[in-house]
């Protein structure tokens, strides 16, 4: 039985976000590095998260919350960030559910393509 992506998309993990986890295949735009970031804080995993952070503001460490659920995606809006550019902005809502309440992360966020590697940097 496949688990459907925490990004929202609609495609089994396994065929969708899992092959950017496991570094076999790399996020072709910036709005699906975004998209794979968010399954990763979903999923847990902070390695991921890490490598896809730019060097300039890649924090030493990151611990995230395990009692944070992460449990819906919503792509408000994009600038740049195809195939053929080096820059891009994606506008998110990120709904998760912390220790009984709810809570939503709405950040527009900044995204640079170097050697054909997305990374994040920071928030607009």
């Amino acid at each position: 039985m496949s688990t459907p992506c925490p990004c929202g998309l609609g495609d089994p993990y396994e065929h969708c976000c899992g092959p950017f986890h496991e570094g076999r295949k790399k996020p072709p735009t910036a709005e699906a590095l975004m998209r794979s970031r968010y399954s990763a804080f979903a999923v847990g995993d902070e390695d991921y998260l890490l490598a896809t952070w730019h060097p300039t503001t890649r924090p030493a460490s990151l611990e995230l919350d395990p009692e944070q659920r992460w449990n819906r995606l919503e792509v408000l809006g994009r600038t740049g960030g195809t195939l053929f550019q080096t820059t891009g902005t994606v506008e998110f809502r990120a709904h998760c559910r912390v220790r009984g309440g709810r809570d939503v992360l709405h950040e527009n966020s900044r995204f640079v393509r170097e050697d054909g590697v997305w990374l994040y940097v920071s928030p607009v």
